[in-house]
């Protein structure tokens, strides 16, 4: 079964998948072996592999880390070109559909296609829609793109119908990495009931309730990263994945 297709059946019978985002530049070798396992036993649905600036080169190291330990899906996030691995079992196909710089719309996508075909990865088609989020993120500095207002959701719902239209096939709500601010309930609520495709929130999500929100007001997937590079808040694992799986939790 490809990666986009577990997915989709994971959101059709857990309400919602749950992915956590893992930067090879923050966690590596024993403690990512053991934060893998923490996360497949608390119910997390796979992992998303990447970063806006990756300064280490173990992006395959760590990818072959996760497959070796776990049975979850390995999605490459990439920041750049240079992030793409035949190790992982699929690739966010990504166009940074909220901005207007030419190179992150089809540019580097036109190089990267070779190459991801070359891998053998699964490509995901995915528009990248970046979020305001109450300070300057990395994927905004990096990207030198604008984010969408976050009191203009007609904006976001707009630009995500436009991404449906144009064939991806899922659109992703991004706050950022480190965000002070998720993105607006109000914003995933107006998105989701206009499209027909997944909508995957991310950025800014330090707590359970807020998961759940997002998942209440038509997420269907929802991304949590810098917050369990702390090895403090691991516990709350399976709370997050609990919040987001509504089908499950829902008491009869």
């Amino acid at each position: 079964m490809e990666v986009q297709e577990k997915i989709n059946k994971t959101i059709l019978e857990k309400g919602a998948a749950y992915l956590v985002l893992i930067d090879p530049d923050e966690i590596s070798g024993e403690r990512l072996i053991n934060f893998v396992h923490h996360c497949e036993k608390s119910g997390v649905d796979g992992f998303l592999v990447g970063g806006s600036l990756m300064m280490s080169d173990i992006l395959d190291d760590v990818l072959e880390t996760i497959s070796s330990v776990s049975s979850l899906p390995s999605i490459l996030f990439p920041g750049s070109v240079s992030q793409i691995s035949s190790k992982a079992d699929a690739i966010l196909f990504i166009s940074l559909i909220s901005g207007r710089n030419a190179e992150h719309l089809i540019g580097t996508h036109v190089i990267a296609a070779p190459i991801v075909k070359k891998c053998g990865v699964e490509p995901i088609s995915t528009g990248y829609m970046l979020i305001e989020s109450g300070s300057k993120t990395t994927a905004e500095y990096m990207s030198g793109s604008s984010p969408i207002p976050r009191n203009k959701p007609e904006i976001a719902t707009a630009t995500a119908l436009a991404a449906e239209y144009l064939g991806m096939n899922f659109v992703y709500l991004e706050g950022g990495s480190g965000a002070e601010k998720s993105v607006p309930n109000e914003m995933v609520k107006m998105v989701s009931s206009a499209l027909s495709i997944p909508v995957i929130v991310g950025g800014g999500i330090r707590d359970s309730k807020t998961a759940r929100e997002k998942v209440e007001n038509g997420a269907s997937v929802v991304i949590t990263g810098n917050f369990f590079e702390d090895d403090n808040n691991w516990h709350l694992v399976k709370e997050f994945a609990d919040a987001i799986h509504v089908k499950e939790t829902v008491v009869v």
